[in-house]
């Protein structure tokens, strides 16, 4: 629902007063809006944009006498190449504390991202800020945490001619799973506490301590509406809990109001209510400001309660000409950015094929074959005179940049010739570390059959989009060094939560290593991210009872490397194409990727391609025939 300006008076107004919540999520360090990794201006997300809707937002309800919060709801420290510069070159003096702070922002919520970089790190971090940083269920385990547990802000709101004392009371939640995927940084380091748990309890503080309205920092998603144990995404049965009376959402990079939640239960995706609280959850990378408008009444014990409220996700792109960079912060982050872009303009090597994101999810990706390659080569040193030292080595990877949520633009478009640091970034988006496992044929069937969750069943009538919108592209794991056929007729085994939802469910089909069928008990050593490892993607397979230990040794570092010829060419580069599709008789899928991809489309003539009208977002449709 669109907010409009609120009216300076109303019949109430001597009880009645007005709360403008504003807040951003999912930054992942877009501080301006630029690609580093294409080299060029992106209009459509950026903190310097968002800087200047943040102004205009807060001027407006100031305007009208409204008390105006801003927050930030996580995730804001990593992601792209100036974070990697901010984090390696000025821990000591951040340029994002700095525009928070600039900025007068009220709160700072922790994402898992922001752990990603180490505790050290996000301790100098949080001493920067003039505002508290929060997160209710991480404990450190040492004495110098850089964040409290919740905060209490004393402000005054407007009521008729009347300044009136309000206590707001902040709490910050993030998963209980950040503890294993960056288990790399944090582990033994820190105490984790359930979502809903940790919640419960702040808001119980909170209240104790006279808050009058309580505003949860929930870096979640929306999910399932039943309350369990450990949830990734926990927001609607969040919203369910007494005493919370304003959410900000955010993890899942989605925008709330919008069509992204349609559907789920207790949700009102239009209005951006969830059981009836207000809840925004502004996009990411700066794409979108989240409002929420709150009306407060005192009733005659002078308590407060909200008697009406509005909630909008305010999109910062081209298509909204009256908001540009602010000119504040672009000067703010100048020194940042041009580092950066000498930074990854560094020669690395050369390429002789292009590589691109466009048709991951259908054709090979010779990006991600590529990092394959160099993850093998990085081990097969470690497995010599080992116990491994003859098992087959498989490498898994997965799609960083597919579009999807991120945009048309959000792909990895590399042509042949040479290659700079921006283009290894481009393939390795998060500093991850490579990690192995021992593995048997039975994972290796139920590991790529996780991976085929992606994708719709496919049917006879109509054609589907071929990927399922609720799975993550960055969960589609290609495992080199095997191959299988997947067949789309068949319902998934597991879903997103990698639950089995029926164990004779199957759609891998002809599973061979080296030309043979691969057999249950049969041993494999595969090279792994640390984020899979670990247990991100919920994938069904524990990593760590077989764990081959390993040195720390960056994924970024051994791309370069290994394109610079300093690591050994990997057998893997001659692997047979990973996965492909059983014919069914269906009516075929529509694969939706950027319109940069029409100059591809010959990779996809096995699939007799048929192009579509592009979508109201601009992405290019090509039904596919299998």
């Amino acid at each position: 629902m669109k907010t409009e300006a609120l009216p300076p008076q109303d019949r109430d107004s001597k009880r009645r007063a007005h709360l403008r919540i504003l807040a951003t999520s999912d930054l992942h360090m877009h501080l301006t809006s630029y690609d580093y990794y294409a080299d060029c201006p992106d209009p459509n997300v950026g903190f310097t944009r968002t800087a200047n809707a943040i102004r205009a937002a807060r001027e407006q309800a100031e305007h009208n006498r409204s008390l105006v919060l801003l927050f930030d709801n996580g995730d804001s420290l990593q992601g792209t190449p100036i974070g990697d510069w901010a984090a390696e070159t000025v821990p000591n003096v951040h340029p994002l504390p700095k525009a928070f702070n600039a900025l007068g922002y009220d709160a700072i919520g922790l994402g898992n991202h922001d752990f990603g970089f180490g505790l050290d790190f996000i301790n100098r971090v949080t001493r920067q800020l003039t505002c508290p940083a929060i997160c209710s269920n991480m404990k450190s385990k040492s004495p110098d945490q850089g964040w409290v547990s919740h905060a209490i802000l004393q402000r005054s709101v407007t009521t008729g001619q009347e300044d009136v004392a309000i206590r707001i009371g902040i709490l910050s939640v993030l998963p209980t799973q950040t503890a294993r995927w960056e288990a790399h940084m944090l582990k033994d380091a820190v105490q984790m506490t359930d979502i809903l748990n940790a919640a419960q309890d702040a808001v119980t503080t909170l209240r104790q301590a006279g808050c009058d309205v309580i505003v949860a920092l929930a870096h979640t998603g929306l999910g399932i509406a039943k309350a369990e144990p450990e949830m990734e995404n926990a927001i609607i049965p969040l919203a369910a809990l007494p005493g919370i009376d304003a959410i900000v959402a955010g993890h899942t990079h989605l925008t709330l109001p919008g069509n992204a939640h349609a559907g789920l239960a207790y949700v009102d995706s239009d209005r951006g209510l969830v059981h009836g609280k207000p809840v925004v959850m502004p996009g990411w990378a700066g794409s979108h400001l989240g409002v929420i408008d709150l009306k407060l009444e005192r009733d005659g014990n002078k308590a407060w309660q909200i008697v009406e409220c509005e909630v909008e996700a305010r999109a910062v792109n081209q298509m909204n000409p009256s908001v540009t960079d602010c000119p504040e912060m672009t000067r703010l982050f100048a020194e940042g950015h041009t580092a950066t872009r000498a930074r990854v303009a560094r020669p690395v090597g050369t390429i002789s094929h292009s590589l691109h994101s466009y048709f991951s999810f259908c054709a090979p990706d010779r990006g991600l074959a590529l990092v394959a390659a160099a993850q093998a080569a990085a081990l097969r040193p470690h497995l010599l005179d080992s116990e491994w030292a003859d098992y087959p080595v498989l490498s898994a990877t997965a799609p960083t940049k597919f579009g999807g949520r991120a945009g048309i633009r959000y792909y990895t478009d590399v042509p042949a010739g040479n290659i700079s640091v921006r283009n290894v970034a481009d393939l390795c988006v998060f500093p991850n570390e490579l990690r192995a496992a021992q593995i048997t044929g039975a994972q290796v069937r139920d590991w790529l059959e996780m991976s085929a969750g992606l994708f719709n069943q496919l049917s006879a009538a109509n054609p589907e989009h071929l990927i399922d919108p609720v799975r993550a592209g960055y969960n589609f794991d290609v495992l080199h060094g095997v191959t299988c056929r997947f067949d789309l007729s068949q319902p998934a085994r597991f879903d997103a939560t990698g639950r089995e939802n029926d164990s004779s469910n199957s759609r891998v089909r002809d599973l061979t290593f080296d030309g043979q069928p691969v057999t249950p008990e049969q041993r494999f050593v595969v090279a792994v991210n640390n984020y899979r490892a670990s247990g991100g993607g919920h994938f069904p397979i524990d990593f760590q009872a077989n764990r081959i230990d390993l040195p720390t040794l960056r994924i970024h570092d051994i791309l370069c490397n290994y394109i610079a010829g300093t690591l050994p060419r990997d057998p893997l580069e001659h692997a047979p194409r990973p996965f492909s599709f059983a014919p069914t008789q269906n009516s075929g899928a529509i694969l939706t990727t950027g319109p940069g991809a029409e100059k591809y489309l010959d990779e996809l003539t096995v699939y007799a391609p048929r192009m579509l009208p592009h979508d109201a977002d601009g992405f290019l449709r090509v039904h596919l025939s299998f």
